[in-house]
């Protein structure tokens, strides 16, 4: 019997090392992702999403509702939807400019970037800060490449 038949027989894990490593990248992000949306439901009134869109259109106001669509990886529909919300408490505006809308913040959503984008930074910091310096810019390197050969070469159908 084979060394790795017999860890398998006996009920152990046998992964390869790019396994083990998106596991635990799944892992990690699932726990920081999970804790910063607890804050942003306590001390903002946030979700993920919501924060998302304040973040990106506050990064880049006037973005057109279609880029934003596809910045956050949702349908058109979704957005709509999600700006409707935001529209209602007052954060975001359309703008309409022909055929398209442009994104703004209201005074209300700029403040609340403001206070908001500081704050979750920190704690993501917080989390990673086991990390030293170089750890993180290391982390940050390796992931990039990974991102970038994902975006440039699409799964095969």
């Amino acid at each position: 019997m084979s060394e790795q038949s017999d860890i398998l027989k006996r009920g152990k894990s046998f992964r390869r090392p790019s396994v083990t490593s998106w596991v635990r990248l799944l892992r990690v992000a699932q726990r920081v992702e999970r804790e910063l949306g607890m804050s942003l439901r306590e001390r903002w009134g946030l979700n993920n999403a919501q924060f998302d869109m304040l973040a990106r259109v506050g990064a880049a106001e006037g973005i057109v509702q279609q880029r934003l669509a596809d910045s956050l990886l949702v349908t058109k529909g979704n957005v709509a939807q999600l700006l409707d919300r935001m529209e209602k408490r007052g954060l975001i505006e359309r703008r309409p400019e022909g055929r398209i809308n442009r994104l703004y913040l209201t005074e209300e959503g700029r403040h609340l970037f403001a206070e908001v984008v500081p704050d979750h930074e920190s704690l993501i910091d917080e989390r990673l800060s086991i990390l030293s310096k170089e750890e993180q810019r290391q982390l940050s390197t390796i992931l990039r490449k990974l991102d970038r050969s994902l975006y440039r070469d699409p799964p095969a159908a």
